[in-house]
């Protein structure tokens, strides 16, 4: 807990119900306001509502992965830190993780978790700032069968819209994934 009652967010996102609500049990307790969703696209929501001090993130989930997610969080998040956790990978994880650290789910105890936490928010990361340009070009292909394919750049999952007729006019759609609002423009 941070100073003057202050409570640093958690978001806990893992698939496993039990692992979810035993983590936020253990760090609700130790002062913390925790958060939780079952994969990426909740966190996603999530993460628009409210930002975290930190995420525990596991590395397999169905829908989107954390693997995915993580991406995600580097791109527009830098400044949160994140816990990977995974009972697949041993020792320090998978190469190429974009974690601050990684642990192997049954291998730690509650009280390495709260230490790891404690020091992350501490240290918290210094990534550089990438700033969000107002405009960002996209490519929308045209399918066989006419339709566009965007990729929303919220959660970078691409869907398609129903073709219409080409203008230079901004259209919007929402994403179906994690229903972000999606710009685009429809020129042939």
């Amino acid at each position: 807990m941070a100073e003057g009652g202050f409570k640093y967010r958690i978001l806990i996102v893992d698939d496993d119900p039990l692992i979810r609500e035993t983590s936020q049990l253990i760090l609700t307790k130790k002062g913390y306001e925790v958060r939780t969703s079952a994969d990426g696209f909740e966190a996603l929501v999530e993460l628009r509502s409210a930002l975290p001090d930190l995420i525990i993130c596991d590395l397999r989930m169905p829908n989107m992965n954390g693997f995915e997610l993580l991406s995600v969080v580097r791109r527009r998040f830098p400044h949160i830190p994140v816990i990977a956790i995974s009972g697949e990978f041993l020792g320090s994880g998978p190469s190429g993780l974009i974690a601050d650290s990684f642990m192997t789910k049954g291998q730690y105890r509650p009280e390495q978790l709260a230490g790891k936490i404690e020091e992350l928010i501490q240290r918290s990361p210094i990534r550089a700032f990438i700033p969000r340009p107002d405009r960002a070009p996209v490519w929308t292909p045209v399918s066989e069968r006419g339709y566009f394919v965007l990729t929303c750049l919220e959660c970078l999952r691409s869907f398609s819209v129903p073709p219409e007729p080409s203008s230079d006019e901004l259209c919007e759609t929402d994403c179906p994934y994690c229903t972000a609002h999606v710009c685009y423009l429809r020129t042939v």
